[in-house]
């Protein structure tokens, strides 16, 4: 596969917190102390570093991994998975997005996260590797998420997705925060990591070569979700829940590349100190 970019560049990063803070440029300004123009010039993409550190400072942002992020200087090492994971990536308007496949290597049986917009390749993978899919598993209703549901579901495998955000499919089932499947030594379990959307849930599975968390939209590769329900919360619950894992943790994220809790520690700007 070849090399997927950063979801967010850093003025992406900027407008996530700045609308997450409800704070006009001209609030930004002041609380940063700096003239309105700096910031405007800032969120143009120009690399002001003075400037950017100060709406770092304002926004509770980590200042030096947001300068990093503006000068292009780092991309997250991409973690080995030698069987039993698959990503793919999958065009949808002007943008990608991710979609997994998780299986016991053992019994065969497989579990979709997302389907993506289009669930071609995975359905390819799933004949090629002699797959039985088991379980369809939701991060979010998001079209751009859900968009082959149907043609996935076809296979007969069971929909799940959070009761607070049902998936869009007839008989499709819904699970409390905490829920617990298996897939022969895969031991998947949902954490609800709400703020993108009101169900955003990630699913810490175990049992593969590293300890994975597909997390949806909940963050990215030096950046996160868009608080759409609530910026707060999805700060929050990213700390709380996904940063309180084993720190050799893998993100498999809803867009971008694939990471780790300790890559993102030091370089996301939204959690790095």
């Amino acid at each position: 596969m070849p090399r997927i970019p950063l979801e967010d560049n850093f003025t992406d990063v900027i407008g996530k917190a700045q609308r997450g803070h409800q704070l006009t440029d001209d609030a930004l300004a002041q609380k940063a102390g700096i003239p309105l123009a700096d910031v405007q010039a800032v969120k143009g993409g120009e690399i002001r570093e003075p400037a950017l550190r100060a709406i770092a400072k304002a926004l509770n942002l980590g200042r030096d991994s947001l300068l990093a992020h503006a000068r292009r200087e780092w991309y997250p090492e991409q973690p080995i998975f030698p069987r039993g994971f698959v990503m793919f990536n999958t065009p949808h308007e002007d943008m990608t997005v991710n979609s997994y496949l998780v299986w016991d290597v053992k019994t065969r049986h497989a579990a979709a996260f997302d389907t993506g917009a289009s669930a071609v390749s995975m359905l390819d993978t799933i004949a090629a590797e002699n797959l039985k899919l088991r379980y369809i598993f939701l991060t979010h209703t998001h079209e751009d998420h859900v968009a082959d549901l149907p043609r996935l579901a076809a296979t007969g495998a069971e929909v799940w997705a959070s009761e607070l955000e049902p998936a869009p499919h007839p008989g499709a089932k819904t699970f409390q925060e905490n829920a617990h499947f298996h897939l022969g030594e895969i031991s998947i379990k949902t954490l609800l990591t709400w703020g993108h959307s009101p169900g955003q849930t990630s699913y810490y599975v175990t049992g593969l070569a590293w300890p994975l968390a597909i997390v949806g939209d909940s963050l990215f590769a030096s950046s996160m979700g868009g608080g759409q329900v609530s910026y707060e919360a999805q700060l929050r619950n990213n700390k709380q829940k996904l940063f309180k894992l084993p720190l050799d943790t893998v993100f498999a994220c809803g867009h971008g590349p694939l990471t780790t809790i300790k890559q993102e520690k030091k370089h996301n700007p939204f959690f790095a100190g």
